[in-house]
């Protein structure tokens, strides 16, 4: 019985497009590789992502205490505080009303206007991610 040769293959420009990408991917170490890169990326994602909502719920806590302080300092002196040295040490009460200040996530001080731009309660704001009260990521 005879063998039959293999057919041997030409190939034309139009059919080698993408050649050296089709022939990597088809490599199976080469998309292990890709695929390690892929959970890689993914995961840094993840966790920026994750770290950013920590600090943004840690600013949110740390507003809430100090809306709170300053509330209750209302509540006893009948005014605004006129500095946030007056809720570390009050002038008249024995009360103390923080005990340090708070700061947002990223570890910035907070912003207050006593009484607000538009209400009469105060307005506690953080500057955000970005540091600066002129930009939009503002938290309140």
């Amino acid at each position: 019985m005879a063998r039959r040769r293999k057919r041997e293959r030409i190939s034309l420009p139009w059919e080698r497009r993408g050649g050296r990408w089709r022939g990597a991917l088809s490599n199976p170490r080469w998309q292990a590789l890709l695929g390690l890169a892929l959970i890689v990326v993914v995961g840094a994602g993840f966790i920026r992502y994750t770290r950013h909502r920590i600090r943004v719920r840690d600013t949110q806590v740390a507003i809430a205490q100090l809306k709170q302080a300053i509330d209750r300092f209302r509540a006893d002196m009948g005014r605004c505080p006129s500095s946030n040295a007056e809720l570390l040490h009050p002038p008249r009460s024995q009360k103390h009303y923080l005990d340090s200040m708070p700061k947002d996530g990223w570890g910035r001080p907070l912003s207050v206007r006593c009484p607000g731009y538009f209400e009469e309660q105060a307005e506690v704001i953080s500057a955000g991610p970005s540091g600066s009260l002129l930009q939009d990521d503002n938290i309140q």
